[in-house]
């Protein structure tokens, strides 16, 4: 077992714990993706996670709307939470995925609860359009950023205010990590992890779970295949 330690010139002590944040329609490999890197750092040092949404609901995968689902499809887990946002436990790190959720109009207190939170993280992670969700707070505002490339003309007009990156698999601007669409969050999550708790847990991480890693911020060829302005 490896225990991290903090990289030189890390002051603050290293993140301990994770609330990954849920809401209906949230695309099931944006929490997924990140918790299965993240679970097995947790075998390697002690980390805490919370599930949280604004009710203790069970959160669906199904959008809301039905224009979205024309098949009538029932392929929709649930995820229960742990915690609503009122009386959600302090914590080191906020992952906000993204989904076809991310479009719904009820999801005011949710954004504001975002824009309360940021200031008491050490980090907050995006994935996919989850960084839209972020922009509506306005935290991203001043900010580089990146999003989900299929969905970058409608997601950006989120964040007038971001500086979006268009070829980016992600983007780091301070203590904010921002991803590309989907699985970008998995290479994402490995370079925070390797960023600090270092590269030799990220390799192996990686390797336990036999994920080839992408490890350029800038490699993005869907960039290209969506046809993302400015790209």
């Amino acid at each position: 077992m490896v225990t991290p330690t903090p990289l030189p010139g890390q002051a603050a002590p290293l993140p301990k714990t994770y609330g990954m944040l849920l809401f209906r329609g949230f695309e099931l490999l944006d929490v997924y993706g990140p918790l299965e890197a993240l679970s097995v750092l947790a075998k390697r040092t002690q980390l805490d996670l919370y599930m949280l949404a604004e009710t203790l609901d069970p959160v669906t995968t199904e959008p809301l709307m039905a224009s979205m689902n024309k098949f009538n499809s029932s392929f929709f887990p649930s995820v229960n939470p742990t915690h609503t946002l009122a009386n959600a436990p302090e914590i080191d790190v906020l992952i906000v995925p993204g989904g076809v959720g991310t479009r719904s109009p009820f999801l005011n207190d949710t954004i504001d609860w975002i824009a309360e939170t940021y200031p008491k993280v050490q980090y907050l992670l995006t994935v996919c359009t989850g960084s839209a969700l972020v922009a509506k707070s306005g935290v991203l505002d001043g900010r580089r950023a990146t999003t989900n490339k299929a969905s970058w003309s409608s997601m950006t007009l989120y964040g007038p205010n971001v500086e979006w990156v268009p070829r980016a698999r992600w983007v780091v601007d301070g203590n904010i990590w921002t991803s590309s669409g989907i699985s970008a969050g998995i290479d994402a999550t490995m370079a925070f992890i390797e960023h600090l708790y270092g590269a030799d847990n990220a390799t192996e991480i990686a390797n336990l779970m036999e994920y080839d890693r992408h490890t350029d911020p800038d490699w993005d060829p869907f960039s290209d295949i969506w046809d993302v302005p400015s790209a």
